[in-house]
């Protein structure tokens, strides 16, 4: 029974780490977590995000991120609760 309680706990835990996702801070991050983290951002555009901030200074608002080329309002809006400034 305990092995039982044991396994049902693991399972729980590896779950809650596969659905939580951290913020990610366009301000600060790589181009390895902006990729990883942010869903429809691949290699080139998380590249294309640091390039921006690196000659524009920092994101002032989410929506900025839009002005970024290859960032849509759609993948703003699908991000939106896991980017923070």
């Amino acid at each position: 029974m305990k092995l039982l309680q044991a396994l049902c706990l693991s399972v729980m835990m590896l779950c809650a780490s596969v659905v939580y996702a951290g913020e990610v801070n366009i301000n600060k991050a790589d181009a390895v977590t902006l990729s990883s983290e942010l869903s429809g951002v691949g290699e080139k555009k998380a590249q294309a995000i640091i390039e921006y901030r690196q000659k524009n200074g920092p994101f002032k608002s989410i929506e900025d991120l839009q002005n970024v080329k290859g960032i849509s309002s759609k993948t703003v809006e699908k991000n939106r609760q896991k980017i923070s400034l």
